[in-house]
């Protein structure tokens, strides 16, 4: 990936996102001077393969980050095979149950058009009966076939500002195996009996038909919630009892989960590809609904898969080291931020609930300075190890869940795809199982995936913010002070998230030596910049003030100043 450039009489292409050498272009590049292109840098063999657009557009810029780092499009082949599946499975789903009678909703993102999940509830005398309905996608996508190749190569679906780049193509992804409203749809049913404090009773899993009553998004239901606005006829007792059920949920798990606030940006694009505004939207009520219903539901799969001891794709994040924890205590201790009391000595399952109790005491912490939430967040994850998938069940520990899968959203993530497979082959539901080796070259091949998906998403969420950032100080002014916190730090400076009037989701790095009056040095737990004469602290969570000194925004970089020295 490259950009355009004329020096005197040659054209060069300068890459765009990784360090590198200027290569001379051909005459054939002319036409695309200052524009985003898409190069063949291979050693004799330069050629530009298309335009990508203006580097002064975020959208442009975006988009060239997938073609760089992922995958962009389909070929033509992989799209045709995928309306010719969906047509072939709709005119014969083979046997299932018919749930079109169950009236069903569906809870997503504003913006989402790939529909994995429906849910449908109902009250049984001092209990409930839940169906939590994920889209079939094993039915459409076979083991072996073209787009299971194309799927597994992906492994996800990849999410930046104003677009997704779909595992499956979008006849798919956004047709045929979404559960859209109002439309007959193919889906995996768990079928869930709980008790009125949320206990599980009974479960069951099988291959269902069913129709969609109503589409719902996070922002509607939290209206409803707040009693501004009434959920659509058609679902509203329904709605009422999921909300009920949500709840109790929570209290069954209770204080053994770890508890986060974290907040993902939303950006909004006006039509030429410029970002105007953005904002942190919170977790809410209703992604708590929802979270609590996918945890469960992906919780019993992978419990009944464990239990038969069959070849089956988890979700597993490592309980932590006690040593890690006990560096958590020091960190915290050294912010004069609250600690649980440590035991001596202590094991992995305790530095699990201590880590939870940690967690827990910084959430309310940070409601109670008013700052802070952010930083006490990423401490608290720093602590942990880092989820990833596994053939072997080795629990859950943030979620406290003995043995759990993702199953939930198999349109964009081929983990969950699997475990359908090994899911629907256990109970007899005609598919073929995966081999342990399939599932563990599948995990590994997942986790890598997925790693550099994530990456993709943070690197476009810092290029949209800086570019939001340029136009907020050419309409506000560059001299202009920011409200901020301290989010992080290094021994080169510290990092500062702050807001402003077009957006809330802003970073930079306050260099150490811009600290001025004396000699700023991170501290031994890593936690602090201190001034080597007065020990004045700049920590994770502290409040500051800054200026922009400058932005690169195809490069997502921001360097600010301290508005008080």
């Amino acid at each position: 990936m490259a950009i355009v450039q004329r020096k005197g009489r040659l054209i060069f292409a300068e890459p765009l996102f990784e360090p590198g050498r200027q290569v001379a272009l051909g005459r054939e590049a002319r036409k695309q001077e200052g524009n985003l292109v898409l190069v063949d840098f291979t050693p004799g063999q330069i050629r530009l393969l298309r335009g990508l657009g203006s580097p002064d557009k975020p959208r442009d810029v975006v988009s060239a980050l997938l073609w760089e780092r992922s995958h962009r499009g389909f070929r033509q082949k992989i799209e045709a095979v995928a309306n010719e599946v969906s047509n072939a499975v709709s005119r014969s789903p083979g046997s299932r149950r018919d749930l079109t009678e169950l009236t069903t909703f569906t809870v997503d993102p504003a913006t989402a058009r790939d529909f994995d999940d429906a849910v449908s509830v109902d009250r049984r005398g001092d209990g409930y009966q839940l169906w939590v309905h994920i889209a079939d996608v094993a039915a459409h996508v076979k083991p072996g076939s073209g787009l299971d190749l194309e799927a597994a190569e992906r492994a996800n679906s990849t999410y930046v500002p104003g677009t997704v780049e779909p595992m499956l193509p979008r006849g798919l992804s956004d047709g045929a195996c979404s559960l859209a409203p109002g439309v007959e749809r193919l889906a995996v049913t768990t079928e869930i009996e709980l008790s009125g404090d949320g206990r599980v009773g009974r479960v069951q899993f099988y291959r269902s038909l069913i129709r969609s009553d109503a589409r719902l998004d996070y922002d509607q239901l939290d209206e409803i919630f707040a009693g501004r606005a009434e959920a659509p006829s058609a679902v509203r007792e329904q709605v009422a009892t999921a909300r009920e059920l949500a709840e109790n949920l929570g209290s069954v798990r209770g204080e053994t989960a770890l508890e986060v606030d974290s907040r993902e940006p939303e950006f909004v694009f006006d039509p030429d590809g410029y970002v105007i505004s953005a904002k942190g939207v919170p977790q809410t009520e209703a992604h708590r609904l929802i979270e609590r219903l996918m945890i469960l539901t992906n919780e019993q799969v992978a419990e009944v898969m464990e239990k038969r001891r069959s070849p089956m794709i988890y979700r597993v994040h490592e309980q932590p080291d006690p040593q890690r924890i006990e560096q958590l205590v020091e960190q915290l201790a050294s912010l004069d931020l609250p600690t649980p009391p440590l035991p001596k000595p202590f094991g992995p399952s305790e530095a699990t609930r201590l880590a939870a109790s940690a967690s827990r005491m910084l959430v309310d912490e940070a409601k109670r300075r008013g700052h802070g939430r952010s930083a006490y967040t990423s401490l608290i994850l720093r602590s942990l190890k880092q989820a990833q998938y596994s053939d072997r069940n080795l629990g859950h520990a943030g979620l406290a869940s003995p043995a759990y899968c993702h199953f939930t959203s198999p349109i964009r993530r081929y983990a969950d795809l699997i475990a359908h497979r090994a899911l629907l082959a256990a109970m007899g539901e005609g598919e073929e199982a995966p081999s342990r080796a399939q599932v563990a070259d599948a995990a590994v091949h997942c986790s890598e995936r997925e790693r550099e998906a994530s990456k993709i998403e943070r690197t476009a969420d810092d290029v949209c913010s800086a570019f939001l950032l340029e136009r907020e100080l050419y309409e506000g002014g560059h001299d202009r002070e920011f409200e901020g916190e301290v989010s992080g730090v290094i021994g080169a400076g510290a990092f500062v998230e702050f807001a402003g009037d077009l957006g809330d989701v802003y970073e930079g790095l306050v260099p150490a030596r811009q600290l001025r009056g004396e000699r700023f040095e991170l501290n031994e737990v890593q936690t602090a910049l201190i001034g080597a004469k007065t020990g004045r602290r700049v920590g994770f969570g502290d409040p500051i003030k800054v200026t922009v000194g400058r932005v690169e925004p195809i490069r997502g970089r921001v360097t600010l100043e301290p508005a008080d020295g």
